[in-house]
């Protein structure tokens, strides 16, 4: 089944490039699952949050990616527009670009009407690293170790220039392999804003710990989500190390196609006992080295404070990519 849209967006309700493109038919996007690809079938999801539609510049025939977030409130709008924000404050190589984006509507519970907020992003045609991986486990073939310290190295060095960001540090909050874009020469891209939030917090309070347990039930995916997100003390400092953790699993399937939890979540088991122990094994037989698993392990720490920092990781990776080539 393919989604055709017929209906050409309008010149006066948009922004320069956005009164320029044509609807193709429609991607798929979901919070809990992130699908970014050409299929024979092209279908379309709608989980609440947003979609995201296949468009065409008609001038130069280039293709975008155009998502859309319906807001229902203002407090909807709000969020949306602060994923907006943060592209234009976040410029790095390895963050993907948003080249235009426009506010349509003012949301009105009242009066049952909604907005919506439109961001264009580039088209990959490779599509996730999700989908990379899910391709490389149905031919059995990994990636080679020193791609994937590669690849790896550039997705933290996306993170880091979130965790360097000022006025304060901010956290992605749910990095995982469905929100990591490929280039056809696999440079990957951070995607999905949405979710970015400060990365430092003091929760003092019952009601504090209980409004970003929510939060992160609702924006962070359970297989990379953090111990400490899953049961938020009422005094606890968080900081930009939840984003390690999922680093770790994001780490872990590059190596063996899935994070360490995704069995347990399919098997309908409880994710978050199963992260909170953080009991995983790495599959035998497998091509990786043992500094490789070692590393892993370092990042997968259950204890917060027991994790590394960003930077440490990036200078590790840059030692193991070194010794993987030889070089002294």
């Amino acid at each position: 089944m393919i989604f055709f849209l017929f209906e050409v967006m309008r010149a006066s309700a948009i922004g320069w490039l956005l009164s320029t493109l044509v609807p193709l038919c429609f991607l798929t996007y979901c919070k809990e699952t992130f699908i970014y690809h050409w299929t024979d079938e092209r279908m379309t999801t709608h989980r609440g949050f947003s979609t995201v539609n296949l468009v065409e510049d008609s001038s130069s025939h280039k293709l975008y990616a155009l998502k859309h977030i319906t807001c229902h409130a203002q407090s909807d709008q709000k969020v949306a527009l602060a994923e907006v924000e943060y592209h234009k404050a976040l410029s790095h190589p390895n963050i993907v670009e948003c080249i235009d984006s426009d506010l349509v509507g003012m949301p009105d519970l009242m009066g049952n009407r909604t907005s919506q907020v439109l961001i264009v992003l580039p088209y990959c045609q490779r599509g996730t690293l999700h989908d990379e991986l899910m391709r490389r486990q149905r031919a059995g073939s990994h990636l080679d170790e020193v791609v994937v310290l590669s690849m790896f190295r550039q997705i933290c060095e996306a993170v880091l220039c979130m965790h360097s960001a000022k006025p304060h540090p901010l956290a992605h909050r749910d990095i995982k392999t469905s929100n990591i874009l490929l280039k056809d020469d696999l440079t990957p891209l951070l995607m999905d804003l949405g979710s970015v939030a400060k990365a430092r917090l003091e929760i003092s309070s019952s009601s504090e710990a209980r409004k970003l347990q929510d939060e992160a039930a609702e924006r962070s995916s359970m297989p990379y989500r953090p111990p400490e997100l899953f049961n938020v003390e009422s005094h606890c400092h968080i900081d930009e190390r939840t984003d390690v953790w999922s680093l770790g699993c994001l780490l872990y399937a590059l190596c063996f196609f899935k994070s360490p939890f995704d069995a347990v979540y399919e098997r309908g088991d409880s994710v978050a006992l199963a992260v909170v122990s953080g009991s995983f094994k790495f599959p035998e037989p497998h091509p990786f080295s043992q500094d490789l698993q070692e590393l892993i392990e370092s990042i997968l720490k259950v204890n917060p404070d027991e994790r590394p920092y960003v930077d440490w990781i990036i200078n590790k990776v840059d030692q193991l990519i070194n010794k993987s080539s030889g070089a002294v």
